[in-house]
């Protein structure tokens, strides 16, 4: 029989409890590095409170648009489809709920054309782009780059004239935006009220923002949605006018044969035939332009039907909501920093030199 004895690789709670009181009176033992450190990391807090800048929050809530079709328009609509009309009945709403719109409020093409916007600053006319620039000081490192140092953002310049340098400069402007200023949130799925958030560190530019980019998705969202409805209405619009030309011209045609068989001979009625054939002309765009500018009415129906998808709630007021780190949370969240990195930092230390022996 063997009486090799057996090798137990477990640690016993008393053991456990053994180290804990070891490393806790190892920290004791280092009382003072660790309250030096504390002391450093409360005036670096303290620091950090004085020279960072406040952060000023825009917020803007809007509620979407109700889907819902009236009954009698929707006859209406059914009507007029009857008779081979298309007025638009189809909603390209549906595409900007929920999920879809805040992404619609983050896209590229939203946020660009947001910053291109004009805004006064001093006085002076300029985008939201060239403010973001200012605010940020970014013209102070491009004096000596020449592919930087003349380049403008101009209001509402159209993107076909801007070079490769302007798209990169407004992707970073874009991406800095998107991932630390821009929030865009449905707070609760059981209301259709969404709010959007521009942080900055200047309190003009995140108003001016907000407001902005809410403007710019209210107007995309309406040229989307109802260009269905308002090519239908042009559409109608230009036959009822054709078909108005036709009648009148109709109508003189009418007139002219008239007086040239006034006092005609009974015996020849075939010189009346012109006129009776333009007053069938009469009767039929008669009766096409009824049934025209009754559709083209219904088409100017549909197309006030389609409202603005964003129903401003709250607009951002000045003054905005803001942040700063007081003197006294700098302080102590600068001290606790210290004071915690310090224990990690000893404890390594002592596994450490534990391991080495």
């Amino acid at each position: 029989m063997d009486n090799t004895p057996v090798m137990n690789d477990e640690i016993s709670l008393k053991e456990i409890l053994q180290k804990i009181k070891s490393y806790y009176g190892y920290l004791i033992s280092q009382w003072k590095t660790i309250v030096i450190w504390g002391i450093i990391g409360g005036g670096l807090g303290l620091g950090y409170s004085f020279f960072k800048k406040p952060l000023y929050t825009a917020t803007l809530s809007f509620a979407l648009e109700d889907e819902k079709t009236g009954g009698g328009l929707g006859s209406a609509l059914g009507l007029a489809s009857s008779f081979g009309f298309d007025v638009g009945g189809g909603s390209a709403g549906g595409i900007f709920t929920g999920s879809n719109l805040t992404e619609l409020f983050k896209s590229r093409t939203m946020v660009e054309k947001t910053l291109l916007t004009p805004v006064t600053v001093d006085e002076k006319v300029i985008s939201l782009a060239e403010m973001y620039i200012q605010n940020n000081e970014w013209r102070n490192n491009w004096k000596n780059n020449p592919k930087l140092k003349d380049l403008k953002f101009l209001p509402n310049t159209d993107r076909k004239y801007f070079t490769r340098v302007h798209d990169s400069i407004l992707g970073i402007i874009y991406q800095n935006l998107s991932m630390s200023s821009l929030s865009v949130a449905q707070k609760d799925k059981k209301i259709a009220i969404i709010s959007m958030d521009v942080s900055s560190y200047n309190e003009l530019f995140s108003l001016y923002f907000c407001e902005a980019l809410a403007k710019q998705v209210g107007k995309f969202y309406i040229e989307t949605k109802s260009k269905k409805a308002r090519m239908n209405m042009e559409i109608l619009e230009h036959q009822v006018d054709s078909v108005r030309v036709e009648l009148n011209s109709a109508i003189t045609g009418v007139a002219i044969s008239n007086d040239n068989t006034f006092n005609l001979n009974p015996a020849l009625n075939v010189r009346r035939a012109p006129s009776v054939k333009r007053q069938v002309d009469v009767q039929a765009n008669t009766a096409i332009l009824t049934e025209l500018v009754k559709q083209s009415e219904l088409a100017k129906v549909t197309l006030r039907k389609e409202t603005p998808l964003i129903q401003v709630i709250d607009r951002p007021i000045f003054p905005l909501k803001k942040e700063k780190i007081g003197k006294v949370k700098g302080i102590v969240l600068g001290g606790f920093l210290g004071v915690f990195l310090t224990i990690i930092f000893l404890i390594f230390k002592r596994v450490l030199e534990h391991l080495l022996r």
